[in-house]
């Protein structure tokens, strides 16, 4: 085979030097490298999500309350409202005028009559004065006119006694007996006039009362809405409102109850209350009323339930818990379950769950739902009373995660 052949050449080139393939096995295979990185990256990751996991999740809890009790008094349904004040005024000017003072400010007590502000009463004092000049001129119209009368009637009865002794005709009589009708009808209007005018005087002594604005009960001031220089009228958006006043005597609670529940309820039923403000506080408390009416798009029945106890610290818009109470009975059917928030129960796998606090990490609990209560849910299994669980759960919250527990503000 000759040299110059150029597949031989070819051959020659592609051939591995000895040295060059000592040298690579010395070197040994790569791929123990590459899986070393690998584990390098793994064991990096692996760190960073246990930093992260060990990181606190902060969260706000409540606990899971039952719904029914034992005892004497079992509580057959509970149910959350508000402090609601029965009875409530708005105070608003009655005429058009400008404030010259305001004496209330907001959480005052004030007093059934109390003067709360005054409007410049300028305007309505003259126009009081002129219906006193008009009353007294309307009076003196009725004395002239009583005295015409009289003279007239004096007139009439000598003429006639004159008409008898043949010395004036009766026409002469007649004429005398018509000015005395005249003067009768002049009197009447004049006294008419009289008391239109006493009327007017009353009108504007009102007028005048009007300027001065006063409580028209004892109670709290609750919001001031005017000030000194502001035009007031009865006319205005909000009826020119001064200030609105609260009885707290008056106070009670309203409360939504299931309409698939509301059976158990009866009016003048014991009722305890609780204040989200004052958890440990038990407030005796009685159904006052049903209303006669529900919520179609809630599912419930208003009920109206009387305070007991009168006490400085319910204040209305107050959030409550209230637990309908019932003799403890052979045949009584306690609700099954306990209440939490609406916000408690999520969705996770697409089932119904609430993440349990615990030794500062949250476990997710599968649960079973029931019925709504307000803003309350059912839960009928997965829960116990007195269960810790975050009442709005964030979608990075995970089973057995690590989280701080935030103090829910205050109202």
């Amino acid at each position: 085979m000759s040299d110059n052949n150029p597949d031989h050449d070819l051959l020659h080139q592609l051939r591995i030097d000895s040295a060059q393939r000592d040298d690579d096995e010395s070197r040994g295979p790569r791929w123990p490298w590459i899986i070393g990185v690998i584990v390098v990256i793994l064991i990096a990751a692996a760190v960073a999500a246990f930093a992260l996991r060990s990181k606190a999740v902060t969260v706000q809890t409540t606990t899971a309350v039952a719904l029914a009790s034992a005892g004497s008094d079992a509580a057959v349904l509970q149910a959350t409202g508000y402090v609601v004040a029965r009875r409530k005024a708005t105070v608003a000017a009655q005429i058009i005028g400008t404030l010259t003072s305001v004496d209330v400010e907001e959480g005052q007590h004030v007093k059934q009559g109390q003067v709360l502000a005054r409007i410049d009463d300028t305007q309505y004092v003259a126009q009081l004065a002129a219906a006193k000049a008009q009353h007294a001129a309307a009076q003196a119209q009725v004395v002239k006119a009583r005295a015409a009368l009289q003279q007239d009637q004096a007139d009439a009865a000598r003429m006639g006694a004159v008409v008898k002794q043949g010395y004036v005709s009766a026409q002469v009589a007649q004429q005398a007996n018509t000015q005395v009708a005249i003067d009768q009808a002049a009197l009447d209007a004049a006294i008419k006039q009289a008391a239109a005018a006493a009327a007017n005087i009353t009108l504007a002594e009102v007028g005048v009362g009007y300027t001065t604005i006063r409580a028209p009960f004892a109670g709290v001031v609750t919001v001031k809405d005017a000030e000194v220089g502001q035009i007031v009228s009865p006319y205005t958006l909000g009826g020119g409102g001064i200030a609105t006043i609260v009885d707290m005597n008056s106070l009670e609670v309203d409360v939504d109850v299931n309409e698939t529940y509301i059976s158990r309820v009866q009016p003048d039923m014991p009722v305890q209350a609780v204040l989200d403000a004052y958890p440990d506080w038990k407030i005796p408390a009685r159904v006052i009323a049903i209303i006669p009416s529900a919520d179609k798009s809630k599912a419930t029945v208003k009920v109206r339930i009387g305070i007991e106890t009168k006490d400085p610290r319910v204040i209305p818009q107050m959030g409550v818990r209230v637990s309908f109470l019932e003799k403890a009975a052979k045949d009584a059917q306690p609700l099954p379950g306990v209440l939490v928030p609406k916000s408690a129960v999520v969705q996770r796998g697409g089932k119904d769950v609430v993440f349990v606090v615990k030794d500062g990490r949250a476990t997710q609990a599968p649960v079973t739902t029931g019925a709504d209560f307000a803003d309350m849910k059912q839960v009928t299994q997965g829960l116990a009373a007195g269960d810790d669980v975050v009442t709005t759960p964030p979608a990075e919250l995970h089973d057995g995660e690590k989280v701080a527990v935030q103090a829910a503000s205050g109202n």
